[in-house]
């Protein structure tokens, strides 16, 4: 295995290979052995400094980022839009260029905006990674979720993983279908029908109308929520309705003829996509996620990093 990314940014899984895909796993696992020793704490991007610019609400992304930064050892430089100049009509490229002045290495970039992580990694010298660009993709929570399933079951190949709810405006969903079809996973997705993107069928995904049948299928269910914020007409009638058709909850798990894993990405609408019980059950994965999503962060960083080190040579 390659021990160096073939990339020098990580804009969507799209761009990255099964080798990269496999490289940020194997130094995940280092990466989580540390993090769970007394002392915390590396001194590998000790030199580097990052920029983490949110331009959405975040909290999870935005901490584990934090978070994996600080293991690191990395300097940090926290940016929110709701505080900046962008309200007084500033560009995002002046905006990075301004903050790139101060000698960042790595912009952590959150945009509502599809392409934004690609443009800038196009017009700035930084090493970019995508945290997520609108309805585009969200690499490092495909990632993440890829290596939780790994971890519980070892490996990926041949695994039955249906990706339940708001298909359309979901980045986690896209990046979820690259990664792990790249993986050798069968792909398959739930919802309503007005939730389904047109492209679905070139993605090589089949698309289940029945949660029970989804369920049965599946080793894995990964459970997302209803993206509202996102919607400007209504897809469906109600979220009371739409929790009676598509809502997970133990009662449906209990009409399976098997046991299947639980995942979500977060945030959780309780009593929506998913009850609280099955939430707080041992079905369910969604701490691990938490847990992993630092691990990985830090793998992407760190591996990140060594392109940079190398194209200063």
């Amino acid at each position: 295995m390659r021990n160096n990314l073939s990339v020098n940014h990580l804009l969507g899984i799209k761009y990255l290979t099964t080798s990269d895909i496999n490289l940020i796993f194997q130094t995940a696992d280092n990466f989580k052995k540390i993090i769970n020793q007394p002392i915390k704490k590396v001194p590998s991007l000790r030199d580097i400094t990052i920029a983490n610019l949110f331009f959405e609400n975040s909290t999870r992304t935005k901490l584990s980022f934090e978070l994996a930064e600080k293991r690191l050892s990395a300097d940090i430089i926290n940016f929110s839009s709701s505080n900046s100049s962008v309200n007084k009509g500033e560009t995002l490229l002046d905006t990075v260029n301004n903050i790139l002045a101060m000698k960042v290495d790595i912009v952590v970039l959150r945009h509502p905006n599809p392409g934004s992580a690609v443009f800038l990694s196009r017009n700035v010298k930084a090493s970019i990674v995508n945290a997520g660009d609108g309805t585009h993709e969200h690499p490092t929570q495909a990632l993440l979720d890829a290596f939780s399933i790994r971890e519980k079951f070892g490996d990926i190949k041949a695994k039955k993983i249906v990706i339940i709810g708001d298909i359309l405006h979901s980045r986690v969903a896209l990046s979820n279908i690259f990664c792990l079809k790249k993986l050798g996973a069968q792909v398959s997705v739930c919802g309503p029908s007005s939730l389904m993107p047109k492209f679905l069928s070139s993605l090589g995904v089949s698309h289940f109308s029945n949660l029970h049948e989804a369920l049965e299928w599946c080793d894995i269910a990964n459970i997302l929520r209803i993206q509202l914020e996102r919607q400007d007409v209504n897809y469906f009638p109600s979220l009371r309705e739409y929790a009676m058709s598509f809502g997970v909850n133990m009662s449906v798990l209990n009409n399976l003829s098997k046991e299947i894993t639980i995942m979500h990405p977060g945030p959780i609408n309780r009593g929506v996509e998913i009850s609280s019980d099955v939430v707080d059950s041992n079905h369910s994965l969604i701490l691990d996620q938490v847990e992993n999503g630092v691990a990985i962060r830090m793998a992407v960083l760190f591996l990140l990093s060594g392109k940079l080190n190398n194209n200063k040579q």
